[in-house]
């Protein structure tokens, strides 16, 4: 686990295993945000997949409980 950063974008975690490559996004408010370090990140890697953690994303207790392997098996949708 990592995370990614160019000049002012960010990820906050990226997880990767093999080919699997997961950006994930944590927010903690409940408004729809726009996420362009992810979408920076897409551009330049082409991830699995992209996940949004809280906020109007994945709750933060399944993501938790689920194992990080989890996570790069799944291709949850982006």
């Amino acid at each position: 686990m990592t995370y990614w950063r160019e000049r002012n974008l960010e990820v906050d975690f990226v997880l990767q295993r093999g080919d699997a490559l997961v950006a994930i996004e944590v927010k903690s408010g409940g408004r729809k945000e726009t996420l362009p370090g992810i979408a920076a990140f897409d551009k330049a890697n082409q991830p699995t997949a992209k996940l949004l953690v809280g906020g109007q994303g994945i709750p933060i207790t399944e993501f938790l409980q689920a194992p990080a392997s989890h996570w790069l098996a799944e291709k949850p949708a982006s």
